[in-house]
């Protein structure tokens, strides 16, 4: 019977699920797969299945924030999955690493979705063997990664960037980011905690491999060609690190 949300099932899901926030980088993705089928494409849900390098892999999409993203853990763990791995973009503390990798080895839970499941001091905690592969292919890229700490928030407009009703409401944003820079916060995104929190409770090895792309309050972005290159990158490397983690760990 497929899930509810994403039509998956346990012989269209393989064991390593690739993650992607934005749906239309899951095509990204594909390009690189050899043989993908299509699962589906539902909401914000686009899911194939294919092989690199003879791994099976799933790569699906969860769409922007903590609630589509453990509908997606939720879906793909009723499917058979054993390791997860969020590919996406993450907005940096410290600016020289535009263009390069956050690995982060937990997150700070500050998103709502992850406390509907276990209470507030459970950590959201990385796999490491999952962690030590990425770094190792990134470096293989020819990039910098750094195993910070991330701090996830629900509110991309009320926390992370500007905006007309939060300007006209007297936010100020950059209290947000002095406070979580003396928490020795590296990155601040919308999905990893509670995909890490999921996944230690579900016992999938689950890590978060991410692409700098803008800088606090998006004083710098990565535009154009640019941001084209870095998701292409960010979704070579994800797919490079699973099969080294796989090698690694099937011998």
């Amino acid at each position: 019977m497929s899930t509810l949300y994403m039509g998956a099932d346990k012989e269209t899901i393989g064991k390593y699920v690739l993650f992607s926030g934005d749906p239309w980088r899951v095509e990204v993705v594909k390009k690189y797969l050899d043989n993908p089928k299509k699962v589906a494409f539902m909401r914000e849900f686009n899911t194939y299945t294919g092989t690199y390098k003879g791994v099976e892999i799933t790569v699906t999409s969860t769409g922007i924030g903590a609630p589509s993203a453990a509908i997606a853990m939720e879906e793909m763990y009723e499917a058979g999955m054993e390791v997860a791995v969020r590919m996406g973009t993450v907005m940096s503390m410290q600016d020289d690493m535009l263009g390069h990798f956050l690995v982060p080895i937990a997150a700070i839970r500050r998103e709502g979705t992850s406390g509907a499941y276990v209470e507030a001091g459970y950590p959201a905690v990385a796999d490491i063997d999952l962690v030590n592969a990425m770094n190792e292919t990134v470096t293989q890229m020819g990039k910098r990664y750094l195993n910070g700490l991330n701090c996830t928030m629900d509110g991309f407009y009320s926390h992370m960037h500007d905006s007309r009703f939060s300007k006209e409401w007297g936010r100020d944003m950059s209290k947000t980011f002095e406070e979580v820079k003396k928490l020795g916060v590296t990155g601040i995104d919308m999905e990893s905690s509670c995909m890490l929190t999921l996944g230690r409770l579900m016992g999938v090895k689950t890590c978060i491999l991410t692409m700098v792309t803008v800088l606090e309050n998006l004083k710098e972005t990565l535009k154009g060609q640019d941001r084209t290159d870095a998701e292409d990158l960010l979704c070579r490397t994800a797919l490079e690190g699973i099969y080294n983690y796989h090698t690694k760990n099937n011998k």
